[in-house]
């Protein structure tokens, strides 16, 4: 009982009242501030992620997209050709079960080469090896030899 009178006592001084006024004024404020902080970052986060998942949904799809103009398109734009009139013709789009690697079928002055369409986006025209070191370009040739015979 002593010792709750005594602090009591001390309570009732109005230096320590001042005191412990300012003090509890500093830490609710400094909670209030943390807690705005987090809000703030929280809402600023959960928009970033969902612009992330727009960005993310507006990426095409390879199969139902690609289309013999669109692969037209994408090879005017790798060679910087007119596209109005291009030296280089999409003659075919293979079908394969790859979603990112595409390869198509170009002609150039009468030669007709292999060309891959990589997500959408690289184009190039070349050998293309698998990861057992096989030759991929060689491959298609040989499947479309009648194309390549002229």
């Amino acid at each position: 009982m002593n010792k709750i009178r005594r602090i009591i006592k001390k309570l009732s001084n109005p230096r320590v009242r001042r005191r412990l006024k300012i003090g509890l004024s500093i830490l609710g404020g400094s909670l209030l501030l943390a807690v705005l902080i987090k809000i703030v970052y929280d809402i600023g986060y959960f928009d970033a992620q969902s612009l992330k998942n727009a960005k993310n949904a507006e990426q095409p799809i390879v199969h139902t997209l690609l289309t013999v103009e669109s692969a037209q398109h994408i090879v005017t734009n790798a060679l910087k050709e007119d596209a109005s009139s291009p030296k280089t013709i999409v003659v075919e789009i293979v079908n394969n079960n790859n979603n990112n690697l595409l390869p198509i079928i170009v002609e150039n002055n009468k030669v007709k080469k292999v060309a891959w369409i990589i997500n959408m986006r690289l184009f190039f025209v070349g050998d293309l090896l698998n990861d057992q070191g096989l030759n991929l370009t060689e491959g298609i040739e040989r499947q479309h030899n009648d194309a390549f015979a002229r």
